[in-house]
């Protein structure tokens, strides 16, 4: 065995062969100063389409953002051939702070966590009023995520040609959300887009609905000149339509007027990753009135304070009815 002394040299010393030859880990990372910077528009299959100065880029995420995975809405930076020609390859090094998130969970029971959308400003949550047949569940759930993730909700009522919106304007008249009412007619002849592209100016508007109610079809009317593949039925054994998008695209507003991002349809929406304590920042008025409330509250149980608040007048108590309604749907499965 040989031995060294303190004054043995450098180039004495013997080191491990790198069996596979490729360059040692290290943990400094590379700073790439010179990085460009681009929204990503779509992802299919670990490529990744970046708007870049309104040219679309195919690029990668480099290795050394190891598992953190960049989303449609992402504000990421990007190296190498930036120049979008057929088969160019980029690397996206880098993904900015996020300022808010669409998550959703396969169901209530699964912590694994899916961003759908990251930096929309607002969640358009379409819903036919028949063909299929409205889930008030879905969109309470669908509400409960907007607020968790940062978003202001909008709600877009499809199909009024077939059955009347009172019903469901009734049901959520009291959470104060705006709201849209369209028909097919008003589709064809553009006055529903027009109503809704008032919702949509200068924002970054996440649409999401399950299968059947219209969701790209009006993408599409907003959008004429990236349309996308609509439903061809909805089945009438399962009043469900067939998915039509399969992966989330973000689609410009023409006149750069904000932009619209068309989520794949779907059947649940899980909210395993929600906490339930942070749904009340979303009810301002009633805010104050849990600083009196037992820790850990519910407020859905007898000590809460939020019952004492709202008979002292501070606040409407149909606003405390629907703050506990979005909280049960927590607690429950989604099912209508």
């Amino acid at each position: 065995m040989r031995r060294y002394s303190k004054h043995t040299d450098e180039d004495d010393i013997r080191q491990r062969p790198n069996r596979k030859g490729n360059r040692p880990r290290t943990n400094i990372r590379p700073k790439h100063e010179d990085a460009a910077e681009g929204m990503v528009l779509t992802v299919d299959r670990g490529r990744l389409t970046v708007l870049i100065d309104d040219i679309p880029v195919t690029a990668m995420k480099a290795r050394e953002l190891g598992r953190k995975a960049a989303v449609v809405g992402d504000r990421v930076s990007v190296v190498g051939d930036l120049s979008g020609k057929k088969d160019t390859l980029a690397r996206i090094v880098r993904i900015e702070k996020r300022s808010s998130v669409l998550r959703r969970t396969a169901d209530d029971d699964d912590p694994y966590e899916r961003v759908v959308v990251a930096n929309a400003d607002q969640l358009a949550i379409v819903t036919a009023l028949a063909d299929p047949e409205p889930r008030p569940r879905m969109i309470d759930r669908c509400l409960v995520a907007a607020y968790d993730g940062g978003l202001t909700p909008l709600l877009v009522l499809t199909k009024s040609d077939l059955a009347p919106p009172d019903k469901m304007l009734d049901l959520y008249g009291d959470l104060d959300i705006p709201y849209v009412v369209t028909s097919r007619a008003e589709l064809e002849d553009g006055t529903a887009v027009a109503r809704v592209r008032e919702q949509l100016d200068g924002k970054v508007t996440a649409f999401v609905g399950h299968s059947g109610v219209g969701k790209t079809t009006l993408v599409n009317a907003l959008v004429p000149d990236d349309r996308r593949r609509t439903t061809g039925h909805v089945n009438a054994v399962t009043g469900r339509g067939r998915h039509t998008t399969t992966s989330a695209l973000a689609l410009p507003l023409s006149g750069d007027a904000g932009w619209v991002v068309d989520t794949p349809g779907v059947r649940s929406f899980g909210l395993h990753h929600v906490d339930p304590s942070r749904v009340i920042h979303a009810f301002p008025d009633l805010e104050p009135g849990t600083a009196d409330c037992p820790r850990a509250c519910s407020h859905d149980e007898p000590d809460c304070a939020l019952d004492a608040w709202v008979e002292a007048g501070h606040a409407d108590p149909a606003r405390l009815y629907s703050l506990r309604r979005l909280l049960a749907t927590r607690e429950r499965r989604e099912g209508d």
